[in-house]
């Protein structure tokens, strides 16, 4: 009877459940797929390429300078006082730490950038879904983007923190496990029958 009683219960939930979930309409939607369908990607894409180009040009004028600088001090390094091969050698590392550190900055300077360009795009396509999703009467819309988890959109709702906080203050504690150390025996307990005895050595 108690049985019965329980899956009665548990279809009864379950269906209230759904009931509840049909009536609060939720959708989804793969934000990366429409991002790649506006006309907006492909031109913001090649303004990025553009950008990128004009920086792998200027690594590429570095370089070109320090191959040079690198030729010369080869072909005359046998020739050179201690002084003037020092300088030069100094010069060559200086004109390589230049180049990675422009290297670095344009990853970052292109990275910003693409961004920057992509900003505006992402705003349109979320006003989009959530123009749509207001004319359908959804309530939630999902990213359904591989490795996305986020909510795209959500109708208004409150916020119930201060009502959970005042349930957790009337909870029990939770089982947090404690440390290593049990401090009612006062450290590791000794194995039955006392302390282990040292082995005999024999000569």
């Amino acid at each position: 009877m108690k049985n019965t009683m329980k899956n009665i219960a548990i279809v009864a939930i379950s269906l209230l459940s759904f009931g509840s979930l049909d009536a609060q309409k939720i959708a989804h939607v793969n934000l990366d797929s429409l991002i790649n369908v506006m006309p907006e990607t492909k031109s913001a894409k090649e303004a990025a390429q553009n950008y990128l180009k004009d920086l792998e040009k200027s690594v590429a004028a570095m370089s070109s300078e320090y191959e040079g600088k690198l030729q010369a001090y080869q072909a005359e390094v046998d020739k050179m006082s201690d002084l003037v091969r020092k300088t030069k050698e100094e010069e060559l590392m200086s004109i390589q730490r230049r180049i990675e550190d422009f290297r670095m900055q344009a990853q970052q300077d292109y990275q910003k950038k693409s961004t920057e360009l992509s900003a505006p795009i992402y705003e349109k396509a979320k006003k989009a879904i959530e123009v749509v999703a207001k004319e359908g009467g959804f309530k939630y819309v999902l990213d359904t983007t591989p490795g996305a988890s986020a909510v795209l959109y959500s109708e208004p709702s409150d916020d119930i923190f201060a009502l959970v906080k005042k349930k957790l203050d009337t909870m029990p504690p939770a089982n947090v496990p404690s440390g290593a150390n049990n401090s009612n025996t006062g450290g590791v307990k000794p194995p039955k029958g006392g302390s282990p005895q040292p082995k005999k050595t024999t000569n």
